[in-house]
């Protein structure tokens, strides 16, 4: 399906360049899928990944998540090829950024992820960020994996009341 994939490029280009923050693979996914632009899971990936791949965007794996930001070079491509999307697709775009756009600011501004250290416990990474500056950064290290995935699992949970907390109590 080589004929489609500029397409699908185009359109990512779009909307990434019409948000501030950074969205996941699955939640441009999960965009096309909706306004059936596509059917074919695969070959849009494959479109991200030559997006990647050329430059055009970057693409951060956090917590079986790629987080997708467009860069200056894929600015300057839509620039030149933005007019070959259709008027209505920009529309829809723009109407579901506006529509969707807390719930997918807030999707990708609460991170957590975890490693193994060099001293054999777990880290578990917390962050929440607001319009991409970090409110907060935590790294807590924890003696068994299970316990880091636990705490990962409960930041996405419980993030915005454990930031008040320790807001209330440190000023």
């Amino acid at each position: 399906m080589p004929d489609v994939l500029p397409f699908y490029k185009l359109i990512i280009l779009y909307m990434l360049s019409r948000v501030d923050f950074t969205l996941t693979k699955i939640q441009i996914s999960d965009f096309m899928m909706e306004k059936e632009y596509t059917n074919n899971f695969l070959s849009l990936q494959q479109a991200i990944n030559e997006l990647i791949d050329a430059g055009l965007v970057e693409g951060n794996y956090i917590r079986n998540h790629t987080h997708l930001n467009i860069t200056e070079k894929g600015e300057e491509t839509l620039s030149f090829f933005g007019n070959r999307i259709d008027y209505t697709i920009k529309t829809d775009i723009d109407s579901y950024l506006k529509e969707n756009g807390l719930k997918l600011r807030n999707e990708v501004s609460v991170l957590s992820d975890y490693m193994k250290a060099s001293t054999g416990e777990y880290e578990a990474h917390l962050i929440a960020k607001d319009k991409g500056i970090r409110l907060i950064d935590i790294t807590l290290s924890v003696p068994m994996e299970e316990t880091a995935i636990s705490i990962c699992d409960k930041w996405q949970e419980k993030n915005q009341e454990i930031y008040q907390y320790l807001v209330s109590q440190l000023f």
